[in-house]
């Protein structure tokens, strides 16, 4: 297994700007397991998580065991390992490989091989330490080892931070599809230190405001318009990134996932309104597609939502339920978010193909997350959408976002 023998140095910021920001928590409530966990925003929480997980974990807990990839581990794991350490934990760690591709059974039977070897109990915890990919295994890892460990989820991209650490799901991919196998697990805490934002590539926060546009878009004018605004001001100061604005931005969508986990935890097969789980897939369908018929090379996942988003826009069009006024507003919205890989290469069976393998069918039928407005999200039946209809929307989405 790979792991850091020396200490991590000073992770490096790529904006000299820092404002102060106020510690934000949300505390999210789910009546169904009596269980509820707290969601910490803020900056430099890495250098204070042990005093705060040794409140949420209790004495009892003796190791938290940490789950990242050499990127991460490079930047952030000392300072955690250090602050852990402070308050009486051991911290044992596993590095995964970094990337999409290694979210796979291969990596979680590593990954519980770990856990068993470090002697973990049912006592001790599991903390995620890294992006989307790192908590959907890490938290899989810790739905199955011993039939359940405590698991604390620290995000460090803006896509993990507004979405996948949220909720509950972990998961992994298969040959056939992504995240096809995999379990709800809540987090006993979600620590959001918004200061890893600095030191992301690129890609990664393309990444992450294409997930933001999404949530956006099904969420309320009111959340898309703020989003928007955040989008505007990185165009022309990145330093926008580690602003009270930001971190405001990231505690609105993690307010909003919130409010739908509660109100739909495990995406009900019979529900399709509004405050469904299912409208937050708005874009993945596509997205899932274009990554499995990639095998998880060319797309970070956000960049692939930003051209499922487009097809979803176009399908909604072309169904007559979104006007052209809507359409280009999401499409300005993605433009935005930056650059995307080109998609309208691939081969459109091959992306069919992958549509048809999506987890999330029912009753022999996908169920596509489509628009009427910003902020109005409806559910539709696939046998809706014709296959003529579908290849239309498909080579529409799929060009190049700037066109």
């Amino acid at each position: 297994m790979d792991i850091f023998e020396e200490p991590c140095p000073e992770p490096p910021t790529r904006y000299a700007k820092e404002s102060e920001t106020e510690l934000q928590s949300l505390r999210v409530r789910l009546e169904r397991q009596q269980h509820s966990y707290e969601i910490r925003i803020g900056r430099d929480l890495r250098r204070q998580v042990g005093q705060f997980l040794r409140r949420v974990v209790g004495r009892q807990t003796q190791r938290i065991a940490i789950i990242s990839n050499k990127p991460v581990f490079k930047l952030y794991g000392a300072e955690v390992i250090r602050s852990l350490g402070g308050h009486d934990f051991m911290t044992p760690y596993w590095l995964m490989r970094d990337g999409e591709r290694f979210k796979t059974l291969r990596s979680l039977e590593s990954a519980l091989e770990f856990l068993a070897e470090t002697g973990l109990e049912r006592t001790d915890a599991v903390l995620a330490l890294g992006g989307g990919v790192v908590g959907d295994l890490g938290g899989f890892a810790a739905a199955t080892y011993l039939r359940g460990m405590k698991l604390i989820q620290m995000p460090t991209t803006l896509l993990s931070q507004i979405d996948s650490s949220v909720g509950g799901k972990t998961g992994i991919n298969m040959r056939l599809g992504k995240n096809l196998a995999g379990a709800f697990h809540q987090p006993s805490c979600v620590v959001i230190d918004t200061q890893t934002l600095g030191t992301l590539p690129r890609r990664e926060l393309v990444s992450g405001f294409c997930e933001a546009v999404k949530q956006g878009a099904v969420a309320s004018q009111s959340l898309f318009k703020q989003t928007m605004t955040m989008l505007e001001e990185v165009q022309w100061d990145e330093a926008a990134l580690l602003s009270t604005e930001m971190d405001e931005l990231i505690a609105s969508h993690c307010k909003f996932k919130a409010s739908v986990v509660v109100s739909d935890e495990r995406e009900a097969a019979s529900r399709t309104d509004r405050r469904s789980r299912r409208i937050l897939n708005f874009g993945h369908t596509t997205a899932h597609a274009l990554e499995s018929a990639t095998s998880y090379g060319r797309f970070r996942h956000g960049e692939a939502v930003g051209y499922g988003m487009l097809v979803a826009g176009h399908i909604s069009k072309n169904l007559g339920l979104l006007d052209s006024s809507g359409l280009e507003l999401l499409r300005r919205a993605v433009r935005l978010c930056g650059p995307l890989p080109a998609a309208n290469d691939l081969d459109e069976r091959s992306i069919i193909e992958a549509v048809s393998h999506d987890k999330k069918r029912s009753a022999g039928h996908l169920k596509w997350v489509l628009l009427e407005r910003i902020g109005h999200p409806r559910i539709v039946d696939g046998s809706e959408i014709s296959p003529q209809l579908l290849r239309l929307s498909l080579r529409e989405g799929l060009r190049k976002a700037k066109e």
